[in-house]
């Protein structure tokens, strides 16, 4: 237990600062939403290319990854069903759900408690080429395609209507700075090739901004007055111009604005999406894992532990940038890194922990 609560402890300091800072009004009014652009645009892609361009791109390419894939995808599409069907959410929201519901904070807690309970943590590493390479960019272009709608039907037709979808679609890498940089890190491991080294140590210190950046504005969102549209802090899609109209913002005006929404829902939308995340997805992977792959004992605590990390801050940032309501993203991180000290103790401990 000492050992989870060592790799927790940066998180809750971090935050903490966060929300002090927010109380304090030191940054000022604008603080949240410039930190959270700065992490989007400018550090996330930094750490996420240096991650990229220096892993081999085989290596999630086996049965364990097969187990935490499986427990993945159908937790992020029951994240997204539910967050329709019982909580009246509209498409790019839906698209947060699941991504609070099975995206795993697999960099600053899983890797601390990976190497304190399994003794290294090279699935790990796999794991976070898994989120970035595949699960993010099918969250950013649905999430694109989501809030893009409104521009879809100011073609004059149905036809015109569908070409702006797919130009969008078509154009995405190069719009999105996070899988823009994944690309590139792509391309960049694929041939071998290695930066210069003052270009890597420059990529370096700025990828190590994002996280604590990230926890610093997940804080100061603690503590912020709810916009109109559900926000905690003023938000702007990345590729819409200054002015423009968010679509995200009209979108199901009755059912997804705070006058409508009571806190009794707010809580029982974040039960299900932390039953989801800390209970559900890792019973999936032990399933896919133990009874139908068969893994071995240490392969299947690697899964298990994993599937059972909380949610990661990014969705956080990814429902902040698009200008969606910041609550749902804001509250299952929080409650999930409680609850996850929790599921990740009695993993361990019915499965057993592999010696260091």
């Amino acid at each position: 237990m000492h050992a989870l609560l060592s790799a927790f402890a940066p998180i809750w300091t971090l935050t903490a600062i966060g929300y002090a800072v927010g109380r304090s009004g030191l940054l000022g009014r604008q603080a949240e939403a410039v930190l959270g652009r700065f992490v989007f645009h400018v550090a996330m892609p930094a750490a996420l290319f240096t991650m990229v361009s220096g892993a081999r791109l085989d290596s999630f390419a086996n049965p364990s990854m097969v187990a935490f894939a499986a427990g993945t995808a159908l937790v992020c599409g029951l994240g997204f069903l539910t967050a329709g069907r019982l909580f009246g959410r509209g498409t790019a929201d839906r698209v947060i759900g699941s991504m609070t519901s099975g995206y795993v904070n697999s960099a600053n807690l899983g890797i601390p408690v990976a190497v304190q309970v399994l003794g290294d943590a090279s699935f790990v590493a796999q794991i976070i080429l898994f989120q970035v390479l595949l699960v993010s960019p099918v969250i950013l272009t649905l999430l694109d395609s989501g809030t893009g709608t409104g521009e879809a039907g100011t073609g004059g037709g149905t036809r015109s209507g569908r070409a702006v979808v797919l130009r969008r679609m078509l154009t995405m890498p190069v719009r999105n700075p996070i899988i823009m940089a994944s690309l590139l890190g792509v391309a960049v491991s694929a041939l071998g090739l290695r930066l210069p080294h003052a270009l890597a140590h420059s990529c370096d210190l700025l990828g190590a901004a994002a996280v604590p950046t990230a926890l610093i504005a997940l804080g100061l969102s603690l503590n912020a007055r709810p916009a109109e549209n559900g926000s905690t802090a003023p938000a702007r899609h990345p590729v819409l111009a200054k002015g423009t109209e968010h679509p995200a913002r009209t979108e199901h005006p009755t059912r997804t604005g705070p006058l409508t929404r009571t806190k009794r829902a707010e809580r029982a939308e974040v039960v299900v999406t932390v039953a989801l995340k800390t209970l559900v997805q890792p019973l999936i992977a032990f399933a896919v894992g133990g009874p139908l792959l068969h893994l071995p004992e240490h392969q299947l605590l690697a899964v298990v532990l994993c599937s059972a990390l909380p949610t990661a801050q990014n969705a956080f940032i990814y429902s902040q940038q698009y200008g969606l309501d910041t609550r749902p993203a804001r509250n299952a991180v929080v409650a999930s890194t409680v609850v996850s000290m929790v599921t990740l103790s009695l993993a361990t401990w019915a499965l057993g922990a592999a010696p260091s």
